[in-house]
């Protein structure tokens, strides 16, 4: 697919369908997140209630060594910069936006076109919102370490973190999926 040629619904169905997941949590969720896209026409609105798409960026700096997250300010953890299509079907525009916006980095670009990574997970309820899911399509990015940073309004923190210690630290379940996905292809030497 062209760099410049918009992603429709229908082509997020092939790109799922066409995706390997690593292991079979990732399956079941690909499975879930597939099934949501299929029957829903407005998936990539925020205001679908019971959940909506939203679109990661897996930052790391050219040796894969290090991974910039996110101290998320509503959930208090750390996370991969990412948020909500908000209408926009074509999620690698929102991933990369949504890295740019939350990290201030300009010189970013992908690692790999391909989906790097999915998930579905659970949004507490909040006083203006429901519970819901975001079913997140997430992408590999890659970006210089020494470039300057600004923490957006909805972070305590940027920081870049050394991919080897998240597979074990306080973060997220997916982060440290992410982590190990990362460390396999520098063991392998393929990382993009």
């Amino acid at each position: 697919m062209p760099a410049e040629a918009a992603l429709s619904r229908a082509d997020l169905l092939g790109e799922l369908a066409a995706y390997v997941p690593a292991d079979a949590r990732e399956r079941a969720m690909a499975v879930e997140l597939t099934a949501f896209v299929a029957a829903h026409a407005d998936c990539f609105e925020r205001t679908l209630a019971i959940g909506h798409i939203t679109a990661s960026a897996w930052v790391i700096d050219a040796a894969g060594t290090h991974a910039l997250l996110t101290h998320h300010r509503k959930l208090g953890r750390w996370l991969q910069l990412g948020g909500h299509a908000d209408g926009d079907s074509d999620v690698r525009r929102v991933a990369l936006r949504e890295a740019r916006e939350e990290s201030g980095l300009c010189g970013i670009r992908f690692a790999t076109r391909a989906i790097y990574d999915l998930d579905v997970h659970l949004i507490p309820a909040r006083p203006d919102e429901p519970q819901h899911r975001h079913y997140d399509v997430r992408f590999a990015f890659v970006a210089d370490r020494a470039a300057a940073l600004t923490v957006s309004p909805e972070s305590h923190e940027l920081a870049w973190l050394p991919v080897a210690e998240l597979d074990a630290g306080n973060v997220d379940s997916s982060v440290r999926r992410l982590a190990r996905k990362t460390a396999r292809l520098l063991r392998n030497g393929s990382l993009p």
